[in-house]
């Protein structure tokens, strides 16, 4: 089974965007190294804790560095941006690094309407249509087009839907799309988007059969307590986002209730739920359960962790982990 990685190039406390980025590109080298398949960044805007609003460019940055692993979006926020322009970047992206870049779709904003005004999107919203237009864009050259992507056209670079709910699903069916789910924040609707998708499914040309991808957080360290701690950098950030006070990364705590209260901690765990927490024994035992529920294509770990020595050694787990329940899948 593929594994893959989504990096959202967080900026903890005491550090800055340039060492975040450095970081970023640092752990996928490493990625490469490990087995990862493909390396996701997200867009977010107006985030101190997040390195990566000028996501094509940090995809071309960390392409440029690696050799193998596929480099992609998890993903581009297509109500902000013009089809044609997204398909010029991505276009340009396969062209410098062909047969490595992915252009995975979301429909949010990936922040308030204060960024969608400040991104002159506001209000726009035709999320099927710009799919289909993109896809046009950058399928099989069409001479007499009146507009067209160059670079872009005939790069044929892959498209996903990511999604949080049926919607995407349906979407991602219809049109015979990869689709990626966010079980990694908001994992209430996965069995039956995942249902939906599978059964509704129309094959394409590049896709005959569905391919879901299960996005799983992951927090592995050579001992549980380790595993846990590092974990509370992300929990308290989440924290943070809900109640609309977002910044740089915390450091780790010992007590996450202590720090962020009983109830706000449950409320956070019940997101991230799709979680697998541990050492790389216990980690492959809890990716294993959840392969075997969810039955995904692929999978996608994340994991936000303040320190950079702890984020890799992490992923490096994780990856053995992978392994581990590639052998027992197959």
């Amino acid at each position: 089974m593929r594994y893959s990685l989504l990096d959202l190039s967080p900026v903890p406390d005491g550090s800055d965007a340039g060492a975040a980025i450095a970081h970023s590109v640092d752990l996928a080298v490493h990625a490469e190294g490990w087995g990862y398949h493909r390396f996701w960044m997200a867009e977010h805007h107006n985030m101190p804790g997040i390195a990566s609003a000028a996501t094509a460019v940090l995809i071309g940055h960390v392409a440029s560095a690696t050799r193998r692993i596929r480099v992609g979006s998890g993903g581009i926020m297509l109500p902000n941006h013009a089809p044609l322009r997204v398909a010029e970047d991505f276009g340009t992206l396969a062209s410098i690094h062909p047969g490595r870049i992915d252009l995975g779709l979301g429909r949010a904003p990936g922040g308030d309407m204060a960024v969608m005004r400040a991104l002159r999107r506001a209000g726009q919203d035709d999320f099927p249509g710009d799919v289909q237009e993109l896809m046009r864009l950058l399928g099989p050259a069409r001479a007499g087009a009146a507009v067209r992507a160059l670079p872009g056209e005939g790069t044929e670079v892959p498209i996903w839907i990511l999604g949080s709910s049926l919607y995407g699903a349906q979407l991602a069916a219809q049109l015979g799309l990869p689709y990626a789910f966010a079980s990694h924040f908001a994992p209430d609707a996965l069995e039956q988007a995942f249902h939906v998708y599978r059964e509704t499914f129309r094959p394409s040309a590049a896709w005959p059969k569905p391919h879901a991808m299960l996005a799983v957080n992951v927090f592995a360290a050579d001992t549980r307590g380790e595993a846990r701690r590092i974990r509370t950098s992300m929990q308290q950030a989440f924290a943070q986002l809900r109640l609309g006070r977002p910044g740089k990364l915390p450091r780790p705590v010992d007590d996450i209730e202590a720090a962020i209260g009983p109830e706000v901690t449950r409320g956070v765990d019940q997101a991230l739920r799709v979680s697998a927490v541990g050492t790389r024994n216990e980690v492959a035992d809890q990716l294993s359960a959840l392969v075997e529920r969810h039955r995904p294509d692929e999978v996608i770990l994340t994991g936000t962790i303040h320190d950079h020595t702890a984020r890799l050694r992490s992923f490096e787990l994780a990856a053995q982990a992978m392994e581990e329940v590639g052998a027992v899948a197959a």
